[in-house]
């Protein structure tokens, strides 16, 4: 576990007893703009979804949802994904999100260096990359800040309220080739 945890906080798998806190994460609505979630999810949905989780591994469903949890009351602070784990190419998606309650405490930064570290050493992944709306900005400098750098521009890439949005592609190369 060496890979998912530092001094303050572990990553860890989902577990059954994680229902309400997604159940409120994912149908928190100032979150949807950010992703690509228009409706709400049932605890029936995300029950089926647990369930599966704790069968497949990323090799089987290209994806892996870790709950990052604090170790000093186990409060869980938010979640951390890889999405569209491509093993061939050695590379992947990754999001992350952090409850209001705990942003601004550099919970964030801590969770995307030890994904990293896990993608790299364990994974053996190349590199990660993201999709940030240009107004995310607080996304923004968080992954500058891992590391990560611009790579593209996607023109009206995410839709608002009040239009289209542009988003960025960021890319943070792991290993060294």
């Amino acid at each position: 576990m060496k890979h998912l945890e530092n001094d303050k906080i572990v990553l860890r798998a989902l577990e059954p007893e994680d229902l309400e806190t997604l159940y409120r994460w994912e149908n928190d609505t100032e979150i949807w703009r950010h992703g690509s979630t228009l409706t709400p999810y049932s605890r029936f949905a995300l029950r089926d979804y647990l369930n599966n989780s704790l069968t497949q591994d990323i090799f089987q469903s290209h994806q892996l949802r870790l709950v990052i949890v604090s170790k000093e009351n186990r409060n869980c602070l938010g979640t951390i994904d890889l999405y569209d784990f491509d093993p061939i190419h050695s590379r992947a998606g990754i999001g992350i999100l952090i409850d209001k309650n705990y942003r601004r405490q550099n919970i964030g930064l801590q969770a995307l260096e030890l994904m990293k570290n896990y993608a790299s050493a364990i994974l053996n992944l190349q590199q990660l990359y993201a999709y940030i709306s240009t107004s995310n900005e607080a996304s923004y400098r968080l992954f500058i800040k891992s590391g990560f750098s611009e790579s593209g521009l996607l023109k009206d890439w995410v839709k608002t309220d009040n239009g289209f949005e542009d988003a960025l592609i960021l890319q943070g190369i792991l290993l060294k080739r």
